[in-house]
């Protein structure tokens, strides 16, 4: 039995039978690290040594009744910007490069409550900022089914762990698209709960009003019963929410009749790849087929969501990354004279070129004079897409559309044209800016053999809906995980 295709919950039971060790499970996974990582570098850090010693912890627990968790003992990647205590965390900057959390995310503690085995921490771009984890300053991270290709990003190095088998699950964080793209392009399933559903404490900050942290895994099952356990309250965030209805496992239900699914007209037109278009399109008529009624629609303002994403995506990162500046932790310039020099010099020389571009950009429309122009007009903006969604959500249950609007590009490719990468979250930003949750879920691959995604959009609290729309698609098909995995 390969341990490794088993999906997250598929092993929990197993650890649980007392079938599978857990010390067994971590070992194949530290063991297909070890084999991949050269050819797929999905991880920054590894933590053998701390995975092997927490994996008899658990055992014990298991053993005693401490962990009755769904996902006890179950090995699981964390995406290299959430603070885990005693471990490196980098945001894969250099500027970050020797940074040891003294505590750890929220949401990873809620992880290790339920039994959680951490193996280490996944690559990503820098600060989060990039759809291909390239920006990186720990190398590029390519995609499992073909190395040639980019995993798409930020939460690149989470997806390529999840889709090479050298994790069970990971955690990734999605500020304009970063769990649902690159889990299209890794042929993977993501979710982005909504804004404020997941603490944020812990989570090294992008775009604070946009961040969210989700799951990543091999199915709907799986990011459902992950969702659940990483889900709380918390009065360490104060953008947290207090919810009743967090049982999101109770939605995996293969039944659609009735469900009103919109397809934007917008989502559809120019740029959009005809393969992906229609895979997406086919994806919808096998929800037609189970009884779903859909149509189509018009959802304005689409070509207003990615200039007013990044207006306000790179003001707050602006603010955010002000504080490293190479005096209280992190990288500092050897050489320097006096106070600013230091500031400016640690800054220029740990900060990659992505990063200093977005610092520049969110500096710029937040200077007086521009302030009003460009920030304001983008926070207007946002409020008007947000109405757009209201209204739309007022007559379909879910909005159905891609991920991404090609699938994996080359490695390079992106990189030499930023705009045409910034253009590719068309489909992803908005729902950070409205707040509201998305799924991406497998609908088959194009004809280089690369994932195609299906995203799925539902209004704000209403996982349940996208949760049972995306578990009905999933069970009309047979799909591999994995490039590796048998058909």
């Amino acid at each position: 039995m390969n341990l490794l295709s088993l999906t997250a919950v598929e092993l929990g039971k197993k650890i649980k039978a007392h079938e599978v060790t857990v010390e067994e499970a971590t070992r194949a996974a530290l063991d297909a690290i070890h084999q991949k990582e050269e050819k797929i570098n999905s991880f920054v850090t590894v933590d053998e040594e701390g995975a092997l010693a927490r994996a008899k912890e658990v055992q014990k627990g298991i053993d005693d009744g401490t962990f009755t968790g769904p996902l006890a003992g179950v090995p699981v990647a964390i995406k290299d910007n959430m603070c885990t205590k005693g471990l490196l965390t980098t945001c894969s900057s250099k500027i970050l490069y020797n940074f040891v959390p003294t505590y750890t995310a929220e949401a990873v503690v809620n992880l290790e409550k339920a039994g959680a085995v951490i193996i280490g921490k996944t690559n990503m771009d820098e600060f989060a900022m990039g759809s291909t984890t390239e920006t990186s300053a720990f190398g590029v991270t390519k995609n499992p089914w073909n190395t040639e290709h980019v995993p798409g990003g930020s939460s690149g190095g989470s997806c390529a762990a999840v889709a090479a088998e050298e994790c069970f699950y990971a955690l990734g964080s999605d500020t304009g698209g970063s769990i649902r793209q690159p889990s299209s392009f890794c042929g993977v399933t993501g979710i982005k709960p909504t804004y404020g559903t997941v603490s944020r404490y812990g989570l090294i900050a992008y775009g604070s009003s946009l961040d969210q942290i989700g799951p990543v895994a091999k199915d709907v099952t799986d990011c459902a019963t992950i969702l659940e356990t990483i889900t709380s309250y918390d009065k360490k965030d104060s953008t947290s929410v207090q919810r009743e209805d967090t049982d999101f496992t109770s939605a995996l239900v293969d039944d659609v009749k009735g469900m009103k699914i919109g397809i934007p007209r917008d989502y559809l037109g120019d740029g959009l790849d005809p393969e992906v278009k229609s895979a997406i399109l086919a994806a919808a008529k096998k929800l037609e087929e189970k009884g779903a009624i859909v149509e189509e629609f018009d959802l304005s303002l689409v070509e207003y969501a990615i200039p007013a994403y990044y207006v306000i995506a790179a003001a707050e990162a602006s603010s955010n990354l002000a504080r490293f500046d190479g005096v209280k932790y992190g990288y500092r310039t050897e050489e320097y004279e006096g106070l600013h020099n230091m500031y400016k010099k640690s800054r220029s020389e740990g900060f990659g070129p992505e990063v200093k571009r977005r610092i520049m950009l969110g500096s710029f429309v937040l200077s007086s004079g521009y302030y009003d122009a460009y920030y304001l007009k983008a926070l207007r903006t946002k409020a008007l897409i947000k109405q757009a969604f209201d209204k739309a959500f007022a007559k379909y249950d879910v909005i159905l559309g891609p991920a991404a609007p090609t699938t994996a590009p080359k490695l390079g490719e992106s990189l030499s044209d930023p705009l045409k990468m910034y253009l590719g979250d068309v489909y992803t930003v908005s729902v950070n800016l409205a707040g509201l949750p998305g799924i991406t879920v497998p609908c088959g691959l194009d004809r280089k053999g690369l994932p195609i995604g299906l995203q799925i959009i539902g209004d704000c609290f209403k996982e349940k809906n996208i949760i049972r729309a995306a578990y009905s698609f999933e069970q009309t098909r047979e799909y591999k995980h994995s490039p590796e995995a048998e058909a």
